[in-house]
């Protein structure tokens, strides 16, 4: 262990897209437990869209930034907290972090399966993933299922467990023709497509022109407008994310026919994952024997290295990665 704790800041308040100027890394002495806390060393942390949203009011600025992190008990002053535990916390982006029991989660030792997928498709990201298709979406055997931000952490684990659920054809929607060929070739959509080439109603048409049952949508914009007029009847939005709208607010609003709603009896309803951590065990149940059994595959892109933090985030805006990104610390 170092002798200095880092975190990371935000200054400013960013119009449009973030920059690292946004950021800054801020050094300090490691902290000391008090007494009902431990220290914990954090080992790999996770970038999600959200943190875009909540960089407008809901972080403080010159104060660490949230996010979901793992991390190892290093000196515990809480039998709850033995030193040597790996645990899930939020205190997220920082080197070290004092957490109480009621701040952490201890995560389950499961033979075989890496540490990086806690943070993806068994953290927050799966979840996420996993909830829309069964809480929200109540997916049904044979629904033909489109996703927008296909390629990113939720949409590679929609595909994942929606084809491991029995759902019918997968359609996915991303940024460029590699990940559209990563779609199809690794992930296991049927069809995908690149937004950028052309509108995506007709992109969607030409993917599924017999229609859709479940939209799951990362991104909205026309991603949603096109959706709604592709859904057959008792289609189902499961709204996730606004993605293409964190760096434009000024973005125009979502154009669709409203009577499609009525006339085709739509559902349309957004939730968030933390009103359903009831739901982790779950999750675990269903996921890990197939990860133990090669069934379901980790799609993870890792940053090395605390100090490029910023630089994943950043990257994970401008859709530089496929899966779920995360930050290891440089070992």
């Amino acid at each position: 262990m170092t002798d200095t704790a880092i975190t990371v800041h935000q200054t400013t308040r960013p119009t449009g897209f973030p920059t690292p100027a946004d950021f800054a890394f801020v050094e300090s002495g490691i902290p000391a437990p008090a007494p009902g806390t431990a220290l914990v060393e954090n080992l790999y942390w996770s970038v999600d869209p959200y943190h875009r949203e909540m960089m407008d009011g809901d972080f403080a600025l010159n104060a660490p930034l949230e996010g979901r992190t793992l991390g190892r008990v290093v000196a515990s002053r809480h039998p709850g907290l033995p030193e040597g535990e790996i645990v899930f916390h939020r205190q997220g982006w920082r080197t070290h972090a004092v957490v109480t029991p009621e701040e952490t989660r201890r995560l389950p030792h499961y033979e075989g399966v890496p540490l990086s997928a806690y943070l993806s498709i068994l953290g927050g990201t799966g979840l996420t993933a996993y909830v829309g298709l069964t809480r929200i979406a109540r997916l049904r055997e044979g629904d033909d299922v489109f996703v927008s931000a296909a390629a990113g952490g939720v949409g590679t684990a929609t595909a994942r467990f929606a084809r491991l659920l029995g759902a019918g054809r997968l359609i996915g929607s991303a940024g460029s023709p590699e990940k559209v060929r990563h779609l199809t070739e690794q992930v296991g959509y049927d069809e995908a497509f690149d937004y950028r080439t052309a509108p995506v109603a007709d992109l969607l048409a030409k993917a599924a022109p017999t229609g859709i049952d479940v939209f799951v949508d990362n991104v909205g914009g026309d991603h949603l407008g096109a959706a709604i007029g592709a859904l057959r009847e008792r289609g189902r939005v499961v709204r996730i994310g606004t993605v293409s709208q964190y760096n434009t607010p000024d973005a125009p609003p979502v154009l669709f026919n409203h009577a499609d709603v009525v006339e085709k009896s739509l559902r349309i309803e957004g939730f968030l994952v933390s009103h359903y951590r009831e739901v982790q065990e779950e999750l675990y149940e269903f996921a890990v024997p197939h990860l133990r059994s090669g069934a379901l595959a980790l799609d993870e892109t890792v940053v090395e290295g605390f100090e490029r933090i910023v630089e994943a985030f950043l990257l994970m805006l401008r859709g530089g990665n496929t899966g779920k990104i995360l930050v290891r610390a440089a070992v």
